[in-house]
């Protein structure tokens, strides 16, 4: 009998025992956490919910910026139509410019018989005109408000249009009295030599810029009527 009270006796304690750890756990877990006054340390990231899920920062996307080839070969104009000093017998004074409809030439007037001769484009079937004007003004790389006649044909125009190299207008523009025709460069080479404008006069970009450097505002502009008989090769009025 001893024997099995001693035994009771020993699972008794050993009850206790295991009782108590589980009480000094529960107290302990119930306790704040060590160091309360140092809030700003990082917890382990076990412990650190997101609140979002990371978002990566994707690069700026590089964009296109426009140019434009200035190292593109120009149109090649036929020989008759570049830019060349022929004789060119006139009584005009020198600085003239006789516009030659019918024959697509531009003549500036050198004096002693002789001028600097220059491929144009002119107006088309209905828009070629002839009388005598004057420079009134002169612009680089000008801006283009179409007149309202020509919107008034083509809806589709815009209504202004900033000067550059993509602008109608060209590099240079001479302004006629109070028309609305002027002398100007032109990003189409290909047109020159050809009855294609609303009545302006068009040179390449290059003659535009050398006839411009030439011309002083005031000078007279003689357009000649697109019915007149073709000069000869020599450049020589009919």
């Amino acid at each position: 009998m001893s024997h099995f009270r001693l035994i009771r006796r020993t699972a008794a304690v050993a009850a206790f025992a295991i009782g108590a750890v589980a009480m000094t756990g529960a107290a302990q877990a119930a306790q704040p956490l060590p160091f309360p006054f140092l809030p700003l340390l990082p917890q382990p990231a076990a412990m650190q919910p997101l609140a979002y899920a990371p978002v990566e920062q994707a690069a700026p996307q590089p964009q296109a910026v426009p140019q434009h080839d200035d190292d593109a070969p120009a149109a090649e104009l036929p020989a008759r139509l570049k830019r060349q000093i022929v004789s060119y017998a006139t009584r005009e004074a020198p600085g003239t410019i006789v516009i030659d409809t019918p024959n697509t030439y531009l003549y500036y007037v050198l004096g002693g018989g002789r001028a600097v001769r220059y491929g144009i484009g002119v107006g088309r079937d209905g828009f070629t005109w002839s009388g005598v004007q004057s420079i009134t003004r002169k612009a680089e790389w000008p801006d283009w408000t179409p007149p309202r006649e020509m919107i008034a044909r083509q809806p589709y125009l815009p209504r202004h249009m900033a000067g550059g190299p993509g602008n109608p207008l060209g590099a240079r523009a001479m302004y006629l009295g109070g028309t609305i025709y002027r002398i100007h460069g032109t990003n189409a080479p290909s047109t020159i030599g050809t009855h294609v404008s609303s009545g302006c006069i068009r040179l390449t970009n290059d003659d535009v810029t050398d006839l411009y450097a030439r011309v002083n505002v005031g000078a007279k502009v003689i357009v000649l009527p697109d019915s007149r008989r073709a000069d000869n090769a020599s450049g020589r009025r009919g």
